[in-house]
């Protein structure tokens, strides 16, 4: 697959990772997008070391997709729990 179809793919599994995290996060829709086109490497790549199987076989693949949601969503959970320390700190 070429870097458009990766983008494309990491974004909106970035706005699914959203959907199925919802809440406010600093940074808005762009941290959103960066974080699915990260995510869908992530998980590309955990894919491929840890389950030994070849989620990236194309655009219209189920396993592609879900890797980049798996991949979107753990790097969610790593942003709010990095951004969310920082902001409960100032308040103490």
């Amino acid at each position: 697959m070429g870097i458009i179809a990766w983008i494309l793919i990491g974004l909106l599994a970035g706005f699914i990772a959203k959907a199925l995290m919802p809440g406010k996060d600093p940074g808005g829709i762009i941290i959103t997008m960066l974080i699915g086109i990260a995510g869908g490497l992530l998980g590309g790549w955990l894919g491929k070391v840890v389950f030994g199987v070849d989620s990236i076989d194309g655009f219209f693949d189920l396993s592609t997709w879900i890797a980049a949601i798996i991949g979107s969503v753990i790097l969610l959970v790593v942003y709010r729990l990095i951004t969310g320390n920082k902001r409960s700190h100032r308040h103490a």
